[in-house]
């Protein structure tokens, strides 16, 4: 089935949305698909299912600077995203990182001037060209450790999600001063005066160069994560994610909600639609904890068939 004849729904893993359960009328619908193999769970997995890339790692700093400046070939990068951590009696917690801090160009330009001499002696050019999304060009030969993904350390004490190698040592001292340095800046208690979260840290990420996509004629990926969309867009296929399905084939990332109801209403309606129309040869579905489901327009007609388990705990 070619991509331009196909909606696929990114879901949330079924876990994530508790209690709640597709309408009967829909359950019944999605129960005639075929279950596909569950796919390996993790958002990570999830997008790289419909947006290969060649090789290993996790490069969404080099693919998401070439979206955003176009100048990532040629060297190697690394996120390195303003966050708030706050300490508790368990430890030190990720609460809000990137769009999250509603931080301005403004407030970029104040900081950044405090962070660049820090970065600068250890070799590293950082820069922002969006508020939210800050970068580290790293010099040739840089080793760089594997770090987590913020979104997937929100909520969580970051000492699980340090790396303890002896390479991840170098970044831990240089988080640490940056977190001095943030902390000590006057824009904070500025911030604070105003009931906003402190910009007191920095989350290194996604490090690597700029890879090749695997395989041509991927279709357009929709989304309103960043990280999604410059996976799609390094096939020049990104693009935001609408307030609702239009019926266009297409990838529509929405994992990031935990309403079944939107879900339901303003994106799986619609597809199912376009498909009883023939807009579509197929819907395919594919939450983050792996579960898939293919169901085309034939399969409409198998009665027989039991309602959908999805979400099922």
């Amino acid at each position: 089935m070619p991509a331009s004849s196909t909606i696929t729904l990114l879901l949330p893993a079924a876990a994530r949305l508790g209690r709640q359960r597709l309408s009967a009328a829909n359950a019944k619908l999605v129960g005639r698909g075929k279950r596909q193999p569950d796919g390996e769970p993790g958002r990570r997995a999830q997008l790289l299912r419909h947006f290969p890339l060649r090789g290993e790692g996790w490069p969404i700093a080099a693919l998401s600077r070439q979206a955003e400046a176009g100048d990532a070939a040629g060297a190697a990068w690394l996120r390195a995203d303003p966050v708030w951590l706050r300490p508790d009696i368990n430890g030190v917690r990720l609460l809000a990182h990137g769009d999250a801090l509603g931080l301005t160009r403004e407030d970029c330009d104040e900081l950044l001037p405090a962070l660049r001499p820090l970065f600068g002696d250890a070799g590293f050019m950082l820069d922002a060209p969006h508020p939210a999304r800050w970068y580290l060009r790293l010099p040739e030969g840089a080793k760089v450790p594997s770090f987590s993904d913020p979104g997937d350390a929100l909520g969580e004490d970051v000492f699980d999600h340090l790396d303890t190698s002896p390479e991840g040592r170098r970044w831990r001292i240089l988080a640490s001063e940056a977190q001095v340095t943030l902390h000590n800046h006057p824009l904070n208690a500025r911030r604070a005066a105003r009931g906003q979260a402190p910009v007191n840290a920095l989350w290194f990420w996604g490090g690597g160069r700029l890879p090749t996509v695997a395989g041509e004629g991927a279709a357009t990926g929709y989304s309103g994560d960043d990280t999604a969309r410059a996976l799609a867009a390094a096939s020049g296929r990104g693009e935001p994610l609408p307030e609702r399905l239009g019926g266009e084939p297409g990838v529509y990332d929405i994992e990031g909600t935990r309403d079944l109801e939107w879900i339901e209403r303003e994106w799986l309606l619609p597809a199912l639609d376009a498909l009883r129309a023939g807009r579509i040869g197929e819907l395919q579905l594919d939450d983050g904890g792996g579960w898939r489901l293919a169901l085309r327009r034939r399969h409409l007609m198998r009665f027989w068939r039991r309602p959908a388990s999805w979400p099922a705990q």
